[in-house]
């Protein structure tokens, strides 16, 4: 067994926030975040021990954003490497009614972007093959 593979690992799960307009939400990490600080990504979190996928991303979706969301079904997954660990994402499709942010301390910002211009946006590195397969997916009519 090599050295990244003995590393621990956690689950985060990651919504993919759409208006009415079919635009997509993305929030900047705060400069003062340990990891990724100044980059975008989508909202979400930790689980808590025994939460559900579904509640965990709802709380975390309404901590950082205000946002009361509705989860569609699973879109995509991806790993990396942060710190000590690995960080294996469940990404989620969900709408919400309204684009009334209400950020929390750990972002500074807030956009909501057409998926088809995702790509133009400073994700972080772990995020930016889920955009590319959103734009794929709008493209081939499956959103």
């Amino acid at each position: 067994m090599n050295e990244e593979q003995a590393l621990p690992f956690s689950l985060s799960v990651k919504a993919i926030v759409m208006d009415k307009d079919k635009r997509c939400l993305v929030l900047r990490r705060s400069m003062a975040s340990k990891n990724n600080a100044g980059k975008w990504e989508f909202p979400g979190g930790k689980l808590n021990p025994g939460e559900s996928f579904d509640n965990a991303l709802e709380r975390e979706v309404h901590e950082e954003t205000g946002l009361e969301i509705t989860l569609l079904r699973p879109f995509d997954t991806a790993m990396s490497s942060i710190q000590d660990r690995r960080v294996v994402y469940l990404f989620m499709l969900a709408e919400t009614g309204t684009d009334r942010v209400r950020l929390s301390n750990e972002h500074d910002a807030f956009q909501w972007v057409a998926v088809d211009r995702l790509a133009e946006v400073d994700l972080a590195r772990q995020f930016q093959s889920v955009a590319q397969r959103m734009a794929e997916a709008v493209l081939n009519g499956a959103l």
